[in-house]
């Protein structure tokens, strides 16, 4: 029986130094009916996005020349609308991070099983998909004010750049100010519910974030951890508001979840 769908499901561009790797990826999921296009090298992959529209690139973060990380910094300003998924087979919580800081919407690490594959470019694909702007007003906590429709963050008055992930997982913190958010709630809403038992997921985007808008990241006075529970967003300029310091249970750790 014949198991290729019709019409392709969205255009996926591969971007990978390895052949074996690129072409077996490309089949699996041509087989699964999506429209595959691959690129051998970053500088191949930044000038196919210079032509052509793209839903999901799958980017690998080591490639010679031009890394991963440089790519998704130059291919987030050519293509803002396309998905980018990192492909890594680094799995410390550092490279995440910094490959959710170079605009990356999400990563996965080598090896990895193809429905998990589909299932990230899936949620992707529903975040970046529409480009509709979120509605609303500006919000505001301290020093950050948070424009919604133009998705833009200012820190006393300086613009800081934002993933996409970013601005969604900020935006929804602080729509729900001093309320105590769990895990589980923040990936379903912001991922799909096919998420939520991924606390380590969470942990580097929320680590990411930190480092762009808090003055000491390892003492934060924004985003601040419910130990075992999840996050909490609060205005530290606010007499009003919740405690800034939060103790994590015996044995725990201020990021234990």
């Amino acid at each position: 029986m014949n198991t290729t769908v019709s019409s392709p499901l969205f255009s996926v561009l591969i971007v990978d130094d390895d052949p074996t790797f690129r072409r077996g990826l490309a089949a699996s999921l041509k087989t699964s009916g999506y429209s595959v296009d691959v690129a051998r090298n970053a500088p191949e992959a930044l000038q196919y996005v210079r032509e052509r529209p793209v839903d999901i690139v799958l980017l690998d973060i080591n490639m010679p020349e031009i890394g991963g990380l440089e790519a998704c910094h130059r291919m987030r300003a050519i293509a803002p609308r396309s998905g980018i998924l990192m492909l890594t087979v680094r799995d410390a919580e550092d490279d995440k991070v910094q490959a959710l800081g170079a605009g990356a919407d999400d990563y996965i690490t080598k090896p990895f099983r193809l429905r998990e594959l589909i299932a990230r470019m899936g949620a992707v694909r529903r975040r970046t998909g529409t480009g509709a702007a979120l509605p609303g007003p500006v919000l505001r906590a301290g020093h950050l004010e948070l424009e919604l429709e133009h998705r833009i963050l200012r820190k006393a008055g300086k613009e800081i750049h934002l993933s996409p992930k970013e601005f969604e997982l900020l935006a929804f913190l602080m729509q729900h100010k001093d309320v105590p958010i769990t895990h589980a709630r923040l990936l379903r809403t912001l991922w799909g519910q096919e998420y939520g038992n991924e606390p380590d997921y969470l942990r580097s985007y929320v680590k990411a974030l930190r480092k762009k808008i808090e003055d000491n990241p390892g003492s934060p006075e924004y985003i601040l951890t419910e130990p075992w529970v999840g996050y909490r967003l609060r205005d530290p300029h606010d007499p009003n508001g919740s405690p800034t310091e939060l103790v994590a249970p015996a044995g725990g750790h201020e990021d234990d979840l």
